[in-house]
């Protein structure tokens, strides 16, 4: 195992690891007529057809959906008025230790001019004033200092009334011996066990838990653990993030598809794959929605785990083949629905607010973001009509219906700040969709990896398992460039380097082993 998997963070070894090194005595280029099939065009599945095609693989991307960006996505809409826009499934931050994410966005723009700070990143309550976690130390445990410093939810009596062992677990990430003892705790439970006070654990636990897409109680603890590790405890550049200044159709995936286009990929949108079907000669036959079927020997599966799991159901001969990876694709766990809804509304919001916002507490709302104040076309048609452009972002949403959710994510919101409650709504989008991976208690293991016992078949995405610690969107990218380099490696090209943060905590294996937290 390198070196760079097993060394734990510390206050002087913050810098970003190497985690899959380059290999100079390899060529970079694959042999002549490599091809590759990559079915889902979302962050994972460029990634992958990005650094294959680079390679000199020739590339047939396949995505379902008429525009690349599976969750990140973006499409064209016009306003009422005329005024042509696009629209996103919701805001998502650029954290800046998503290493690989940014490496492959280099691509496009080598110095992501489109990338800006967007500022604080206020947690906002309607019991408590706002918590504020952005400018902290990079390094544990300075920062964790720095939090019970200056937090107002967190104080010496915190501290002392905690369980101060079992908090001490949040600096002592490690793989394998935190899945082991938290595991099988939900993450409300573990958060409870803390003994924080209702206000800590509300404003700075239990939003943190709610943003990878599920209730504290349906969350591992593990998996909890393991994200206070990759954001906030084990990198450098702490929980600051930046956010593109135009929509994203415009700054990535255009750009992307033009860049593979370049190197001579086809990436054909709106066209999903049905089945896949093992042939002679390890090669795998795909069928696609338009058009005539494909063979290739290498096929990665990069689409969402409901569409990977619908995939292989509808592909029993790849079953018989791999009963592993169909026994693992069943078992898939999908999030609750996310809900966002786009309000044009027909006056500002108070100056004094946040471009982006956590939501603390409110039943449906999670999150509440500012797009006049992020990107350009919402500012220009706000600086035209006088208006504001806001979004609301429910995470795991229990509403029956999108209009139902927006209704109430709107109630929640004029709670929260009172003058949009009298705020007219020249236009609205809303979406709601369950295309989010969860990791519940007990899930550790279960899941598939990037290969599998399907010969030739890698898979990629934000669910998929790796032993590299990652998170969201950089775990989508990271998992794709996994996918390439096996790819590469079949064929005797040199792998593409991987960086990444550390992946042991401050205190990994030096705290006694835990069965539980009970």
């Amino acid at each position: 195992m390198s070196r760079e998997l097993t060394t734990r963070a510390a206050p002087l070894r913050m810098r970003p690891r190497v985690l899959v090194p380059a290999d100079p005595r390899l060529p970079r280029g694959a042999p002549v007529d490599t091809e590759a099939v990559v079915v889902g065009g979302g962050v994972a599945g460029i990634s992958a057809a990005v650094v294959l095609a680079e390679r000199g693989v020739a590339v047939t991307l396949l995505e379902a959906a008429p525009t690349l960006g599976g969750r990140l996505g973006a499409w064209p809409h016009t306003l009422p008025d005329g005024t042509e826009q696009v629209v996103e499934h919701g805001f998502h931050a650029f954290f800046r230790h998503y290493y690989t994410w940014r490496s492959v966005l280099r691509r496009i723009d080598p110095q992501l001019g489109f990338l800006r700070p967007v500022g604080g990143y206020p947690v906002i309550s309607r019991e408590w004033p706002p918590e504020d976690l952005t400018g902290l130390p990079g390094a544990p445990p300075l920062n964790l200092l720095a939090l019970f410093a200056r937090s107002p939810s967190l104080g010496l009596g915190d501290l002392l009334r905690s369980d101060q062992a079992l908090a001490a677990q949040l600096l002592a990430y490690d793989r394998a011996r935190t899945a082991a003892a938290f595991d099988a705790v939900p993450a409300g439970e573990f958060l409870a066990a803390l003994g924080m006070s209702d206000r800590a654990q509300a404003m700075l636990f239990e939003a943190f838990a709610r943003s990878f897409f599920a209730d504290p109680g349906a969350l591992s603890a593990a998996e909890l653990i393991a994200m206070f590790h990759y954001y906030f405890l084990g990198n450098r550049e702490g929980i600051g993030f930046d956010a593109p200044d135009t929509d994203h159709l415009t700054c990535i995936w255009a750009p992307l598809r033009a860049y593979l286009e370049k190197h001579d990929a086809q990436v054909r949108t709106g066209t999903a794959a049905r089945s896949i079907t093992p042939v002679d000669g390890h090669r795998w036959r795909v069928e696609p929605s338009e058009g005539p079927p494909l063979e290739t020997r290498h096929l990665v599966l990069a689409a969402d785990p409901g569409a990977l799991r619908d995939l292989v159901a509808a592909s029993p001969a790849a079953a018989a083949v791999a009963p592993r990876l169909a026994a693992q694709a069943a078992a898939l766990s999908i999030a609750p629905p996310f809900a966002v809804a786009r309000l044009w509304l027909d006056r500002d919001v108070a100056p004094q607010r946040a471009t982006f916002n956590a939501v603390s507490r409110e039943p449906t709302l999670d999150s509440v973001t500012v797009y006049s104040r992020l990107e350009r076309p919402s500012a220009e048609w706000a600086a035209r009509t006088g208006g504001s452009v806001v979004e609301l972002h429910s995470y795991a949403c229990d509403a029956p219906d999108v209009d139902t959710a927006t209704a109430r994510m709107r109630a929640e919101l004029a709670a929260l700040w009172p003058e949009t409650a009298a705020a007219g709504v020249v236009h609205l989008q809303q979406r709601m969709e369950a295309t989010a991976p969860t990791f519940p208690p007990g899930s550790a293991g279960t899941r598939p990896g990037v290969t599998s016992d399907a010969r030739g078949v890698r898979l990629a995405g934000d669910f998929v398992a790796t032993p590299l610690l990652t998170g969201l969107m950089e775990r989508a990218a990271v998992t794709g460039v996994l996918a390439a380099n096996d790819v590469l490696a079949e064929v005797g090209a040199g792998p593409e380097e991987i960086r990444g943060v550390p992946q042991r905590g401050l205190l990994a294996g030096l705290l006694p082993a835990r069965a539980s937290h009970r």
